[in-house]
């Protein structure tokens, strides 16, 4: 048996070129028997596949061993043709998307593939030795077995990424319609629910908002989970989360969020996470720290970031006494101020957090009595200072 080979323009023949177009002869009359037979073990070799082949699924199996090995061992013979036609090429990237919506790997698949390829290769060289077939012929026949069901298992491995890539395309569009519905004033219960059933997410009774700066976003949702929804949103990255329920659980959040100065919000009702929203960006303002900070732990500088025009009218008013002070002095009063009010005029407390003699404080508050008088008596006054103070750090 002779063999005419017609190279492709790019110098190296397809394998089944090699093969002699008259081999289908031979071949033809088995295939029926050999497309039965890797039906049939398909369920029995690939537990994933242990069922019936039937109804819709099994059609398409049946339909993709019989596209196939028809064009593998009747048409491409003797020929330098691709080894698909684009409709063969649709009938293995579809198997690939079916596996994806299933849910499951495509090991079972390409299981299949190689199963079917040996059993071809068993089926297929006993007919065409009994039929006195050159081992050379044989040799061939081989390697055109091995390539074509690589070039059919390619296709449905492009057909699985595909789908892969648009499922995850739409479950994200699906995250972000969520956070977006959860995060508005007065969010749509019914709405949630539904987006929240097409994104797979469960709702937690209660949530937290976390706000970081979106520079460091990078990897946030690997690091906070799929619990979790994000997205940029006012400049900033936004994520809500579940409000943990342990001091381990907030340990761990908190492990997540570490170096990037993160603010998080106080657990509402997911009815309600808009207003620990609220309060989380109103913490922005405040100067930032690289760990992250829970914004119940900080009300007093939140409140005041969130009040800056009016605490820097307070501040000018309140320390008005304190103008004509040069930089230095000015500080150190300032310094001292703080402290005394912080520590109800205890003067060894202060002068160890300040790390001056005691002396050194009473002279110094010396100087403040005498430069605000009976201000400094006053319990409204006080809170006032103590407020412009603390907004200064």
């Amino acid at each position: 048996m002779t063999t005419t080979v017609t190279v492709s323009p790019a110098g190296r023949p397809q394998p089944w070129a090699q093969l002699p177009a008259a081999i289908s002869d031979i071949i033809g009359p088995v295939l029926p028997d050999l497309v039965e037979t890797i039906v049939d073990n398909i369920p029995r070799e690939i537990v994933e596949y242990a069922r019936p082949l039937d109804g819709e699924f099994g059609a398409a199996v049946r339909r993709g061993v019989e596209v196939a090995l028809q064009r593998l061992l009747l048409e491409l013979p003797g020929t330098d043709q691709p080894a698909f036609t684009p409709e063969a090429q649709a009938v293995y990237r579809a198997l690939g998307i079916g596996e994806a919506r299933t849910g499951r790997s495509l090991e079972a698949l390409l299981s299949a593939y190689r199963l079917g390829s040996r059993l071809s290769l068993r089926i297929v060289s006993e007919a065409a030795i009994e039929a006195g077939v050159d081992s050379r012929v044989l040799m061939h026949l081989g390697e055109a077995l091995f390539i074509y069901f690589d070039e059919i298992s390619a296709a449905s491995v492009e057909g699985y990424a595909e789908e892969q890539s648009r499922q995850v395309g739409q479950r994200d569009r699906a995250r972000a319609a969520l956070l977006n519905a959860l995060l508005a004033p007065r969010s749509d219960e019914v709405e949630v629910r539904q987006l929240a059933a097409r994104a797979g997410w469960t709702i937690p009774d209660r949530l937290i908002a976390i706000v970081l700066p979106l520079d460091n976003a990078e990897g946030l949702r690997l690091r906070l989970g799929e619990r979790s929804l994000g997205a940029a949103r006012g400049g900033q990255a936004v994520a809500v989360a579940p409000e943990p329920q342990s001091a381990r659980a907030r340990r761990e959040l908190e492990l997540a969020l570490a170096g990037r100065s993160a603010w998080l919000g106080p657990g509402r009702p997911w009815t309600a996470v808009s207003e620990s929203l609220k309060a989380t960006m109103a913490a922005v303002g405040v100067p930032p720290v690289a760990e992250p900070r829970w914004v119940v732990e900080h009300t007093v500088e939140v409140m005041v970031a969130a009040q800056r025009d009016l605490v820097s009218e307070l501040a000018r008013r309140r320390l008005a006494p304190l103008d004509d002070l040069g930089e230095g002095q000015r500080e150190r009063l300032l310094e001292t101020l703080e402290s005394w009010l912080r520590w109800r005029g205890e003067r060894k407390k202060i002068a160890d957090e300040l790390h001056v003699h005691p002396q050194t404080i009473g002279y110094r508050l010396g100087q403040l009595r005498e430069l605000f008088g009976e201000v400094l008596e006053d319990p409204k006054a006080r809170f006032e200072l103590e407020l412009v103070l603390r907004a200064r750090a």
